[in-house]
């Protein structure tokens, strides 16, 4: 019974595309914008500039989320999860596109 459940994540794993360093990149480039993502206005990135402290920090995201469609279906519509939340709907309001959630996904992912 490990042994297949060992394997199943094992295959899992090697299914999960990895992002390239230019993908990353971009994703924080597009998180850390004050005018696109913003994410600094409320969350805790570690190395960044006058970050907020509304949301919670931005660790261990893939930990927290190991779904990732989870992870891209709450950053484009939060309010689903919560309708009380302070984070705006990026992809519901066209803050930010499908692929440009992705590449912020990818970097939330290497934290």
């Amino acid at each position: 019974m490990k042994g297949q459940l060992l394997t199943a994540i094992l295959a899992a794993s090697l299914l999960t595309p990895v992002a390239s360093a230019d993908t990353i990149e971009k994703g924080k480039q597009i998180a850390w914008d004050r005018k696109k993502g913003n994410c600094l206005t409320c969350h805790m990135f570690e190395g960044g500039q006058q970050t907020g402290n509304v949301g919670p920090p931005m660790v261990a995201m893939k930990a927290r989320f190991p779904e990732r469609k989870a992870l891209v279906e709450y950053i484009k519509d939060p309010t689903k999860r919560n309708p009380m939340t302070a984070m705006p709907p990026f992809g519901r309001n066209k803050i930010l596109t499908e692929q440009e959630i992705n590449l912020v996904v990818d970097y939330l992912y290497t934290l």
